[in-house]
């Protein structure tokens, strides 16, 4: 009973927290639209792909393999191996982080000019490098702080890196003069950098005092460092793949834009409006199934070593049912209100167009959410990742075919595709798991 509170306070914290977030968000994106153009918008989604995969190699898994952990260490009653726990858990961030970070600077001028085609994002590159190790230390100690059911902490530290952010974003633009693109991208990942490097600093002082007062002094867990890596090494090898296909993916869609005809900056234009614009709309509500999502793997996995088929099994149901109940309701509203959503946030009946044209596939994407978290919460991270990745290489195929060919439309049918896809398969794999779980729980459970 206690666990279902803390899981229903933490969902709705998360939630209310992300909801926040997510207006912020949308409002300075409508800002950032007006003050560097939509062509913009377009060449800092272009960095963000590259930088995305330098972060997922920072990471590298350590998120979901620290919550995972700790989760173990809880559910076997053993917290005082915590400590122990997370000192391989950031030892292993702090590698990969520094890692990422070399290889971005090194080659950033490579990636610039030959990968993405445009020696406008180099300086942007060079500066996401230094966020490298801040990204991957901070995804360790929010897979603590989740695992451990404070997730109020991180909550409170990622509201104020964004206010941060946009303020640094703002007063960084403030200082470039209007109309020069390449130095507004690099003023905007400046920004996001100074914000990155706050939020390491808070998180850490966070993680140190929690866990002096929770947890203090205790005695390693046989085999930690082998179980660490057993987590986040599949993992991670199969989000490299994911990510270079993603980066892949992206980089070549203005490439076939302009095949198709488009000029240069209206090929970063068009890219602009679905992947900067439109797709946070259609991802707005959704916040609240990743909460969902991210919460209840420390749940399904205290479940799962308890050997409690009976609580896996109703607890995914519920989730699958409220997620798509969610996300159909939304969808609607969506489909229904596309133009006026599109006006009022935008001044754009393009975007207003595009989220109608998206908005049925509103259930698919946020209830595949729901599942993928139930399916890291039962161990089963590697199937997810390697769905994703066949998901991936879809649409790089789809992509590389049929958009110079038919232009946006096709991007829009890809997305419909990999992200119906996606979901067959894990709901199939998520399907076969939980029937696989024990009907009866263990006698621990029991007692």
């Amino acid at each position: 009973m206690i666990a279902r509170k803390r899981l229903v306070y933490n969902t709705a914290l998360l939630t209310c927290s992300s909801l926040l977030m997510s207006c912020i968000g949308i409002a300075f994106q409508v800002w950032l639209v007006g003050r560097i153009g939509s062509a913009g918008i377009g060449l800092y989604q272009l960095v963000c792909s590259v930088t995305n995969l330098g972060a997922t190699f920072a990471i590298s898994g350590i998120r979901f393999a620290t919550t995972r952990l700790v989760a173990e260490e809880l559910g076997s009653d053993n917290s005082g191996g915590i400590r122990w726990a997370m000192g391989r858990c950031l030892g292993y961030g702090t590698l990969f982080g520094l890692a990422a970070a070399a290889v971005l600077w090194l080659l950033a001028e490579p990636i610039g000019f030959l990968w993405i085609g445009d020696a406008r994002t180099v300086m942007s590159l060079r500066l996401s490098a230094w966020s490298m190790p801040c990204i991957s230390l901070c995804a360790s100690i929010s897979g603590y702080f989740t695992a451990s059911g404070r997730v109020w902490k991180p909550t409170l530290i990622h509201l104020i890196e964004q206010l941060a952010g946009i303020f640094l974003v703002a007063l960084c633009l403030y200082l470039t003069p209007s109309g020069d693109i390449e130095r507004s991208c690099a003023a905007v990942t400046l920004g996001r950098l100074a914000a990155d490097v706050l939020s390491l600093i808070l998180m850490f002082l966070a993680y140190v005092l929690d866990w002096r007062r929770h947890y203090g002094q205790g005695k390693a867990s046989a085999a930690l460092t082998v179980r660490m890596l057993k987590i986040a090494l599949p993992l991670a090898v199969s989000a490299y793949a994911r990510s270079a296909l993603n980066t892949i993916l992206h980089l070549l869609v203005p490439r076939g834009l302009r095949a198709a005809g488009y000029s240069a900056d209206g090929a970063l234009s068009g890219y602009g409006t679905i992947q900067g614009m439109v797709l946070p709309i259609i991802l707005f509500p959704s916040c609240i199934m990743a909460a969902v999502a991210e919460l209840i793997v420390p749940e399904l996995t205290a479940a799962q070593v308890q050997q409690d088929g009976q609580t896996i099994r109703r607890t995914t149901r519920k989730l699958f049912s409220l997620s798509l109940m969610f996300s159909c309701a939304v969808g609607l509203f969506m489909f229904c209100f596309a133009d006026k959503l599109g006006v009022a946030v935008y001044k754009s009946y393009d975007a207003g167009h595009y989220i109608r044209l998206l908005a049925p596939l509103v259930p698919v994407m946020y209830t595949d959410m729901t599942v993928d978290g139930c399916l890291k919460g039962l161990g089963q991270q590697v199937w997810s990742m390697g769905i994703n990745i066949l998901d991936s290489l879809l649409g790089l195929i789809l992509v590389w075919v049929f958009l110079p060919r038919y232009a946006l439309p096709a991007y829009i049918a890809m997305i419909y595709i990999t992200e119906t896809f996606n979901f067959v398969l894990s709901l199939r794999r998520l399907w076969k798991t939980v029937r696989e779980c024990p009907s009866e729980p263990s006698a621990a459970v029991r007692r």
